[in-house]
């Protein structure tokens, strides 16, 4: 059996998905359903077990896993609980990694790019404690992924015992189908699909840095199918640890992003660029990129797609059809 958190949320249930097509039934999710319709991430799916987080640690005495695949965490950006957010996304974690060090299990978790920043300290995922004391992340969902790394890295320069296999996977920006449940944390090409469907402009920011033309503010977009090849490449690849930048390595605009979207329709770009607000102006990231060198260098040859790729693959096989849940 293996074990998915977050296994209902977007990420997760693509992961869930790709252990059903390669013959696996016996996943167990553990993640909140709540009532704003995630259970429809996993209609398609079957699960040998749902699990919810409170009753985890019980759920987990004197059992035997296959691997660990802890996706589950509070991933607003915007998030201010500090308590609910360490508890969730830092505590939860370390007991996880405490039970598959004790219970040797490998363990793949989810770290993510907003532990780089503003990215002032570049987008390296090198794992050393000097490293990672150098980063400074700019929101409450970036630090506790942050800390989190920081905690195994410690456990690592010690020696101390680890699971069999673990390994972080520093996501930068995902998109793909199943992440409708997440709201303004939702891709901007799903949030903005609709729109563009029906004809209406589309806004981008303009820029307010000389130099950066309005809407080429630039992230590394990287298909969900991708991240999930990763994930199944490390529990093929059981002799792979560490922490490792999971993008695309091409940094590439909104502007991009929303054409190739034009482009799948086959209909005519219509683009408005708005003033930035004035309160993130100053904070305000114009441009993220992962060095994907260090997973390339472990062995991992499975390419990631292009962009354009990405975003035909996503608009034909889901948004623009009437069933959108993979």
């Amino acid at each position: 059996m293996l074990l998915v958190t977050g296994g209902a949320g977007f990420i997760g249930s693509n992961v869930v998905a790709a252990l059903n097509d390669a013959g696996r039934a016996d996943v167990a999710v553990c993640d909140v359903l709540g009532h704003d319709g995630k259970w429809r991430n996993l209609a398609k799916r079957q699960l040998a077990d749902i699990v919810p987080p409170a009753q985890l640690m019980d759920w987990l005495k004197g059992r035997r896993l296959d691997a660990v695949i802890h996706l589950g965490a509070i991933s607003e950006t915007t998030a201010t609980d500090g308590d609910l957010v360490i508890e969730t996304n830092f505590r939860l974690s370390l007991r996880l990694l405490d039970w598959c060090t004790a219970n040797p299990t490998p363990f793949i978790y989810a770290s993510s790019a907003a532990t780089y920043g503003d990215g002032a300290q570049g987008f390296d995922d090198d794992p050393s404690m000097a490293a990672l004391k150098k980063l400074r992340p700019m929101n409450l969902y970036g630090w506790s992924k942050h800390l989190f790394d920081m905690a195994v890295a410690e456990r690592v320069a010690k020696s101390e015992r680890l699971p069999p296999q673990w390994a972080g996977l520093k996501f930068f920006n995902v998109f793909g189908p199943n992440e409708y449940h997440k709201g303004t944390m939702m891709s901007v090409l799903a949030r903005r699909f609709d729109d563009i469907k029906a004809g209406r402009a589309v806004q981008l920011f303009k820029s307010h840095r000389d130099g950066i033309a309005d809407g080429d503010q630039r992230r590394d977009f990287v298909c969900v199918d991708d991240t999930v090849r990763v994930m199944m490449w490390l529990l093929a690849t059981p002799d792979v640890s560490g922490l490792f930048n999971v993008g695309t390595g091409k940094a590439r605009s909104f502007r991009d992003l929303m054409l190739s979207a034009y482009a799948a329709l086959g209909t005519k770009p219509n683009i408005q660029y708005v003033d930035m607000p004035v309160a993130i102006r100053d904070s305000y990231q114009y441009f993220t990129q992962g060095q994907v060198g260090r997973l390339q260098r472990a062995g991992y040859n499975g390419g990631f797609t292009a962009l354009e790729d990405a975003v035909e693959g996503y608009v034909k096989g889901f948004l623009d059809t009437a069933d959108r849940f993979r």
